[in-house]
C-alpha cells in the first residue's frame, strides 16, 4: 500500500501524472520487485516513464543507454526542469562539464544518467560504474542488440556481458518494434523471464494505412496530389539522401515548402530543419530513416513512404511516429518495384567477402599485446565499412580474444584566439614552456595549427593523457578552440587467437546469413503490397500478435484490391558500357581491385576505400545502378 502511495505521489507531484497507462504498472511492479523487464511498447506508448518513475523510488542512480543523442538531451532537459537530477554523458560536452557529471556521479547526487551504448565500451568508464549505486539499466532501442533485429548495433551485442560484470540485478530492456525471434534473443541476453515481460499491441486506432502501387515516373505526380489534401506536419520518407533533394525541390517548385533532411547536411542545418519542424515553422520533410528517432511531436497527420522500407519493423517504427495525440492520421506507402534493386544492392554490398576479412583480422590481430586502431583507416584499408570493421571487433571481445580499453582523438586542429604572450602571461615557467613546446615549430594552416598528440607529447617530454588535458584546459579558458580529428580505440589482447583463417570463415558465414535475413525482410514489405488481408492484421501478425477483427481503417477494408508488385524487366548492359568498365578495369585504381568493389562502384553503392579516392566523381559511378548487384558482380568477374 506504501509503494502504491509513493508511485501516486511520484506521478502526481513530478511528472503531473494522475495514474499509469496500460502497461506501465506492470513493468514498474516487476523492476520494484528487484527483477529485470523487457517492455515492448509501440511508439508513443509511453516506455521513458517506466524507468523515470523507478528512479525515483530507488535508492541509486538508473542507467540509460541509449544511441540517440536528441532523446538523451530533450528527456534530461525535460527532466530537470522537473527537478530531477539528471544529466548526460556525450560528445557534445567539453573536458569540464563532463568532469562535473561524472564527480556528481561518483557522489551520489544522480539519479538518472544518460549515455550511449558505446560509451560502456570505455574500461574506464566501467570501472567508475563498479563504484556507483546502479539501481537500474534501462536499455533503449533494445532490439539494436539482436543481430536478427532490423537495427543490429555491435556495441550492443556486449552489454549483456558488461551488466553481468558490473552485478546489475534490474536490467529494464526498452523498444517499439520486436519480432518473437527478436523479443527471445533480447531475453536471453539480459536473462528476463519470459512472464516478465509486458507486450502491448502495435494496433493504432487512428492510424489509416494506404499501399499505392505506383511506377516510377508517376510516384511525383501522386506525391504533390497527396500532399495538396493531407494534413501536415509531413514526413515523406525516401531511401537515399540525393532522393531526399530532389524531392523537396520538386515539392518547393509546385508550391509546397518542403525541406530536404540527411546525413549529408551539416549539423547546424540538421538542427535548424528539425527545430523548425518541432516548432511548426516547416510542414514538410523529405526525409531518410535518420530523421525522426528519439523526436518526439505529438501532431504528425502524414506520413509518406516515397520509396520501399528496408523492414517491416522499419515501416512500423515510422509509420508510429505520426498520429501519438490520438487524433486521426494518414500513413501511405507509394509502392514502386523498381525501389527493390536499389535496397536488395545496398544489402549486397555490404556484406564483406572472406578474403577482405581475413585482411581486416590479421592487420589487427598481428599489432600486439596492446594496442590502439583507427576504425577510419582500417575501413579504408580493408575497404570495409565502418559498421562492419565495429561488428567483427565486436565478435572478438565476445570470444574473449580483445578487450576495449577506451577511445581518443590523436589530433587536434588548434587556432589561438589572442597572441601566444597573452595566453603564457600568469604561468608558472615549467607551464610556459610546456605550452610554448606544443606551439613551437608547427606550421599554421589558415591560423590553425595541427597538433599530433604522440608525435608531440615525446617531442615535449609530457605523457600524451597530460597533453590531452593541458590542450583542453585551454579550451576552458578561452584561449584555443580545438577541431578534434583521428579518433582511436584502444584495445588489449586477452589471450591468443586461434587459427585466423578459420575466424575469417566463420565470420564471413555469419555475415552471410544476416544477409539472406535482410533480404527476406524485404520480401516481407513486399508481401504488404500483395496481401489480400487486412494490412494491420498483416502487419500485427509478423509481430506475432493476433487480431481477431479487421480494423476497418486501411485499403484493404476499404475495398482496395491487392496489388503485387513485378519487376520491369531488366535492361542487357550495352556494349558502349562494357567498354567503359574495361577501361576502368584497366586504370588499375587500387579501390576497385576486386570483382566486389568494382560491382560496389558500377551500382553506385560508396565504399571507404571509393570515397577516398573521390572515386564518385567518376561518369561510371552508378552507371548500373538499376541493375541487380549479383548480375553486375558477374559481369566484374569475367574481367578478374
Amino acid at each position: 500500500m506504501d509503494r502504491i502511495f509513493l508511485v501516486k505521489e511520484v506521478l502526481r507531484e513530478v511528472f503531473g501524472f494522475e495514474g499509469l497507462r496500460a502497461g506501465q504498472e506492470e513493468v514498474v511492479s516487476v523492476l520494484m520487485e528487484g527483477r529485470p523487464a523487457l517492455a515492448i511498447f509501440p511508439t508513443g506508448g509511453g516506455k521513458s516513464l517506466c524507468y523515470q518513475l523507478p528512479a525515483l523510488m530507488l535508492e541509486g542512480t538508473v542507467l540509460v543507454v541509449s544511441p540517440l543523442l536528441a532523446l538523451m538531451k530533450d528527456q534530461v532537459d525535460g527532466l530537470v526542469a522537473k527537478g530531477v537530477a539528471a544529466a548526460r554523458l556525450d560528445s557534445t560536452l567539453g573536458a569540464d562539464a563532463y568532469a562535473e557529471v561524472v564527480g556528481r556521479l561518483t557522489r551520489g547526487e544522480l539519479k538518472l544518467l544518460y549515455v550511449s551504448p558505446e560509451k560502456l565500451g570505455n574500461a574506464e568508464f566501467r570501472k567508475i560504474l563498479k563504484g556507483v549505486e546502479l539501481s537500474l539499466v534501462a536499455v533503449d532501442e533494445a532490439h539494436c542488440i539482436s543481430e536478427w533485429g532490423h537495427n543490429f548495433r555491435p556495441d550492443y551485442l556486449k552489454l549483456g556481458k558488461i551488466f553481468k560484470q558490473l552485478k546489475v540485478k534490474r536490467i529494464l530492456a526498452l523498444t517499439a518494434t520486436a519480432t518473437l525471434k527478436v523479443e527471445a534473443d533480447i531475453r536471453r541476453q539480459f536473462r528476463i523471464a519470459k512472464a516478465d515481460t509486458v507486450k502491448l499491441s502495435f494496433h493504432r486506432e487512428n492510424l489509416d494505412l494506404r499501399v499505392t502501387p505506383c511506377a516510377v515516373d508517376e510516384r511525383k505526380a501522386i506525391l504533390l496530389d497527396r500532399l495538396s489534401s493531407y494534413g501536415s506536419p509531413v514526413i515523406v520518407y525516401v531511401t537515399r539522401q540525393e532522393t531526399a533533394e530532389e524531392v523537396a525541390t520538386f515539392l518547393a517548385k509546385n508550391g509546397l515548402p518542403a525541406r530536404a533532411y540527411h546525413a549529408g547536411l551539416r549539423t547546424e542545418l540538421r538542427r535548424e530543419i528539425q527545430e523548425g519542424f518541432m516548432g511548426g515553422e516547416i510542414g514538410i520533410v523529405v526525409a531518410t530513416i535518420a530523421f525522426g528517432m528519439g523526436v518526439d511531436k505529438a501532431d504528425i497527420r502524414t506520413v509518406i513512404h516515397y520509396n520501399l522500407p528496408k523492414s517491416l519493423e522499419n515501416y512500423t517504427q515510422e509509420i508510429g511516429r505520426s498520429g501519438r495525440d490520438g487524433q486521426p492520421a494518414v500513413c501511405e506507402w507509394l509502392a514502386c518495384a523498381a525501389d527493390r534493386t536499389v535496397l536488395e544492392n545496398f544489402i549486397f554490398s555490404d556484406t564483406p567477402g572472406e578474403r577482405a576479412l581475413r585482411n581486416l583480422l590479421e592487420r589487427v590481430l598481428n599489432l600486439g599485446a596492446e594496442f590502439d586502431v583507427s576504425l577510419y583507416d582500417l575501413a579504408t584499408t580493408c575497404d570495409i565499412r565502418q559498421t562492419v570493421v565495429s561488428t567483427v571487433l565486436a565478435y572478438l571481445e565476445m570470444a574473449g580474444v580483445l578487450e576495449a580499453r577506451g577511445s581518443f582523438f590523436d589530433a587536434y586542429r588548434v587556432k589561438l584566439l589572442q597572441p601566444l604572450e597573452r595566453v603564457l602571461a600568469g604561468r608558472s615557467a615549467s607551464e610556459r614552456k610546456l605550452v610554448e613546446g606544443v606551439f613551437s615549430g608547427l606550421d599554421a594552416e589558415w591560423k590553425w595549427w595541427i597538433v599530433k598528440i604522440v608525435e608531440t607529447s615525446e617531442r615535449i617530454g609530457i605523457e600524451a593523457v597530460k597533453l590531452r588535458e593541458m590542450i583542453s584546459d585551454l579550451e576552458v579558458a578561452g584561449d584555443v578552440v580545438l577541431k578534434k580529428s583521428n579518433w582511436r580505440q584502444a584495445y588489449l589482447m586477452k589471450k591468443e587467437p586461434e587459427d585466423i583463417k578459420s575466424i575469417a570463415e566463420e565470420m564471413a558465414k555469419n555475415f552471410r546469413e544476416r544477409e539472406a535475413s535482410n533480404l527476406k525482410r524485404l520480401e516481407q514489405v513486399l508481401g504488404l503490397s500483395s496481401t489480400r488481408v487486412c494490412l494491420t492484421k498483416t502487419l500485427l501478425k509478423h509481430f506475432g500478435e493476433k487480431m481477431e477483427e479487421a480494423c476497418g481503417h486501411c485499403d484493404r477494408c476499404r475495398g482496395v484490391a491487392p496489388n503485387k508488385l513485378k519487376q520491369a524487366k531488366l535492361r542487357k548492359v550495352t556494349a558502349c558500357e562494357v567498354e567503359q568498365i574495361k577501361e576502368l578495369f584497366d586504370a588499375k585504381h587500387a579501390a576497385l581491385g576486386t570483382a566486389r568493389q568494382m560491382a560496389r562502384f558500377l551500382c553506385g553503392m560508396s565504399s571507404p576505400a571509393s570515397m577516398r579516392d573521390r572515386l564518385y566523381r567518376f561518369d561510371e559511378y552508378g552507371m548500373l545502378s538499376d541493375l541487380p548487384f549479383e548480375e553486375v558482380e558477374i559481369l566484374a568477374e569475367s574481367l578478374f
